[in-house]
């Protein structure tokens, strides 16, 4: 295809080559379980951490799509600049996307199934990040839980945001207690103590840092942290990070991070919050310039108030599990396509990809 996209495509090949390399093998690191046992764990580990999170929280199982019509509205643009994996379909007569996340099909789903305040569901999402910048964290494949609950207008608050955050811990901390009895050889230690800062004040902190030194910085200091208030410019002209205008709250959100002691650095776990309401969302569109989404079936529905109150969020299946067993690299817990210097450098490192 020739054009504006055809440029575009090539500049974001171009930097995802670059990024493609930046492989960290930490040192004497060999994998705790073999092969045939770090299957077994995955397993449990999923079976075990969605009895209880979705116990906690009061979530039912539910089925969810792997595509999205591209006129509904209803995908996920993240941080505003990713590619959605298109397609026709032609017994339609419409174009799909494959989602890049749940976000706004759930809320809509809970008022399809008579969700009431204090219920919610949860659901195995997986998706394709086409431009994902792949690294040992970050993969073109991402497979999460994605949850939502209905609450009330009186919830929508910092403290009842701290009080899901801290639930959603315990269900971790609870997972790898009950991972260890099972496979002692693993020895990851998870604090349960979780510490709590906006983004604003993370940047009067570390004012000379970039957003992700200053959540690394912190976490190693505070290693189960909350980050909250994504998305909206702080008193520098620039957001902590991107964050898509028409779900979350910027006012109202989070992400989890656990200190990853076999990488050295920060790893998020969970991207949540509370979602838009009416106000929240025509301030958040006139800011990020999308004014044209107004129009769309789902955004109607929202500046009409015909939606349910919620919160909700993701929660990476193949990053808890590699957090959990204490791997270096997220393809040692998931299957995905890695460029040629990623699978020769693991190979050499004695990291097995699956």
């Amino acid at each position: 295809m020739n054009g504006p996209f055809s440029k575009a495509k090539g500049k974001i090949r171009k930097k995802a080559a670059k990024t493609m390399r930046t492989i960290m093998i930490p040192e004497h690191y060999s994998p705790a379980l073999d092969a045939y046992d770090t299957q077994r764990a995955i397993a449990y580990i999923k079976q075990t951490f969605q009895q209880e999170f979705s116990s906690a929280l009061n979530l039912k199982r539910v089925s969810a799509p792997l595509f999205v019509t591209e006129d509904s509205g209803l995908n996920d643009n993240l941080n505003g600049y990713e590619r959605p994996v298109s397609f026709d379909i032609p017994a339609v007569q419409k174009d799909a996307q494959v989602v890049h996340s749940l976000a706004k099909w759930k809320r809509l789903a809970l008022k399809r199934y008579h969700f009431t305040v204090g219920n919610g569901l949860y659901t195995d999402m997986n998706a394709i990040r086409r431009d994902e910048e792949l690294d040992n964290i970050h993969s073109i494949y991402v497979d999460q839980w994605d949850w939502e609950k209905v609450i009330t207008r009186e919830n929508r608050n910092l403290d009842y945001l701290k009080l899901i955050v801290e639930a959603i811990v315990r269900a971790i901390c609870d997972t790898n207690d009950r991972l260890h009895v099972r496979y002692p050889q693993l020895r990851v230690s998870l604090s349960r103590d979780v510490s709590f800062i906006t983004t604003q004040e993370l940047e009067d902190l570390y004012p000379e840092l970039s957003p992700s030194q200053r959540e690394n910085v912190y976490v190693k200091e505070h290693p189960t942290a909350c980050i909250m208030q994504i998305g909206g410019a702080l008193r520098s002209g620039k957001p902590h990070d991107g964050r898509a205008p028409d779900y979350d709250d910027w006012g109202l959100n989070c992400d989890i991070f656990f200190w990853d002691a076999v990488l050295n650095r920060a790893l998020e776990i969970s991207s949540m919050g509370i979602r838009v309401d009416a106000a929240s969302l025509d301030r958040q569109l006139r800011l990020a310039n999308c004014d044209d989404r107004r129009a769309l079936p789902f955004h109607q529905m929202l500046l009409k108030d015909e939606l349910p109150l919620t919160i909700g969020g993701g929660i990476g299946q193949s990053r808890l599990s590699m957090l959990l067993m204490g791997c270096a690299h997220i393809g040692e817990v998931q299957s995905s396509i890695w460029d040629k210097e990623t699978l020769d450098i693991c190979e050499k490192a004695g990291i097995p990809l699956l």
